[in-house]
């Protein structure tokens, strides 16, 4: 008996070392496994918390024909833009009158938490027209639009379209400017323009056969001599062209 008790003695021990060290192993995976949870939820909950947008404040530089348009992560709306290359079109978004883009501090009005609407949306892409919207004033709008039309915000006059200009539930804002062109600008009416946040659109030409449409909330039409150049200047800092 004590022989088959010694002889059964080193079993044991090697039995119960190979499960301690089962036990430990799955310990460890449970430890990374948590680890890895804990991470991976906040990588996540971040994620979720920032909706598409982003803090990062990494200058790109985005090729558009002749054109660099050189701006920082936080200003270009969608994700995959996020990048140095050549592209078709660039979108991007940002504060007015601040003109920055999407940070912590900013949150509140790029979530549109608040009454007051103060984002604007920029598109750049390669000129499709010969003229931008003040230009095709006098040559095709002229035409489409419903004379006289009624003082606006500004010190502009809003027009309605003809029923075959093709433009349903806009009206075209005109602002004078001495020795140039209009300022132009279509808004939506009626229901669809308060649903919408930057009911107005105007476009215009920069750099190096480009154009540049910036959409904004009406309220911003009572100062659009001020808001139109703040447009321009903001492109020619971020614009640069091959010549």
């Amino acid at each position: 008996m004590k022989q088959a008790a010694i002889a059964d003695g080193p079993k044991l021990t090697v039995v119960d070392s190979m499960l301690m060290k089962r036990v430990f192993y799955a310990f460890a995976a449970l430890a990374l496994l948590s680890i890895a949870i804990s991470l991976g939820g906040k990588w996540f909950g971040r994620s979720i918390a920032m909706a598409g947008y982003t803090d990062d404040a990494t200058v790109r530089e985005v090729v558009i024909g002749n054109n660099v348009i050189t701006v920082p992560a936080n200003f270009i709306r969608f994700e995959q833009a996020r990048r140095d290359g050549v592209a078709t079109r660039l979108d991007l978004y940002m504060r007015y009158p601040q003109m920055d883009g999407y940070s912590e501090a900013s949150r509140d009005d790029f979530n549109h938490a608040g009454a007051n609407r103060n984002i604007i949306f920029l598109s750049f892409e390669q000129q499709m027209m010969s003229r931008d919207m003040s230009g095709r004033f006098g040559p095709i709008y002229s035409a489409l639009i419903i004379q006289p039309g009624i003082p606006g915000p500004g010190g502009t006059t809003v027009y309605g379209f003809n029923e075959k200009s093709g433009y349903l539930n806009e009206v075209l804002v005109v602002g004078k400017r001495a020795g140039t062109d209009p300022f132009v600008a279509r808004c939506l009416s009626g229901p669809s323009a308060g649903e919408s946040l930057a009911p107005c659109e105007r476009d215009i030409h920069v750099g190096d056969d480009l154009s540049l449409t910036y959409r904004f909330p009406r309220e911003f039409l009572g100062d659009w001599q001020t808001l139109d150049l703040a447009i321009t200047a903001k492109a020619r800092r971020i614009l640069k062209t091959g010549h």
